[in-house]
């Protein structure tokens, strides 16, 4: 067996390994969709990113994450099971969010792999909501208006009663009922539910997000992720250069694009 075979194999055991965590002894109470929009770069108005990403609620907890992951982890542990040697994730999409977020009403866990270490941090949930005498119906659902500043951005939120799950998607909960659709005020960042499983399709199901997306992961501050996100991002790209890739932008191609998607960062959180 040459080199490469050896080190393919042992990635996939070690890959597989994580996956092999899959066990949430939690029943499901709500399990919704919801479509994201974004507009990350300011300079670039007319791109808009869009991803679905599931929320899913047991009695103590809520976990967000990104449809497109888990489709990839169901694919993987199908492939995994027919034990052939080979893994065919033709398919699945590389456009998936790589983090979780898991919510209680004390706390907000976020939780992210970079490079082959997953990190994780904790920020307190958000308790300064202004609740608006205002109803509006979306989807069908009668919903409230809230208001709240957040990380340099002010956000629009309508929650339903009818839902009593103080939950919603991204970092936003403690609300009296599940948040429906939020909106920051200048349009860039929008969540809204476009699916609700009915209850009769979820009975008696557990939460259905492998372990490894958050199991033993190592506890940072939301500074030292972004700055872990940032180093890797680079120094992948230099090990690749150094081992002769080529890419198919020149050097100074590169940089100016580069220049204008840093002037053009429009992130989620303005602050920390």
């Amino acid at each position: 067996m040459t080199t490469k075979k050896i080190l393919h194999s042992i990635f996939l055991f070690l890959f597989a390994f994580s996956f092999s965590q899959t066990s949430i002894d939690e029943n499901i109470r709500g399990k919704f969709t919801y479509l994201f929009q974004a507009k990350p770069n300011s300079l670039n108005r007319d791109n808009i990113y869009k991803e679905l990403f599931s929320l899913q609620i047991s009695d103590k907890r809520s976990f967000f994450i990104s449809e497109n992951k888990l489709k990839f982890d169901s694919l993987f542990t199908k492939e995994f099971a027919k034990n052939n040697g080979i893994i065919n994730m033709k398919g699945t999409s590389s456009k998936a969010s790589n983090f979780l977020i898991i919510q209680t009403n004390e706390n907000v866990q976020c939780y992210e792999t970079v490079g082959m270490t997953l990190l994780t941090y904790s920020i307190p949930i958000i308790n300064n909501w202004k609740l608006v005498d205002e109803t509006k119906v979306i989807n069908t659902f009668v919903c409230k208006k809230a208001e709240v500043k957040y990380k340099g951005r002010d956000w629009i939120a309508w929650y339903s009663t009818a839902i009593p799950l103080p939950y919603g998607p991204f970092k936003f909960s403690n609300l009296p009922g599940l948040i429906i659709k939020i909106t920051d005020k200048t349009g860039d960042y929008d969540f809204e539910l476009v699916k609700s499983e009915p209850n009769s399709s979820i009975e008696g199901k557990m939460i259905s997000i492998s372990k490894r997306h958050y199991y033993n992961a190592k506890l940072v501050t939301k500074k030292e992720l972004d700055d872990a996100r940032k180093n890797f991002k680079e120094n992948a790209r230099h090990e690749l250069e150094s081992m002769g890739t080529q890419f198919s932008q020149d050097q100074r191609e590169r940089q100016r694009i580069n220049e204008i998607e840093k002037k053009g960062y429009n992130p989620i959180e303005l602050e920390d």
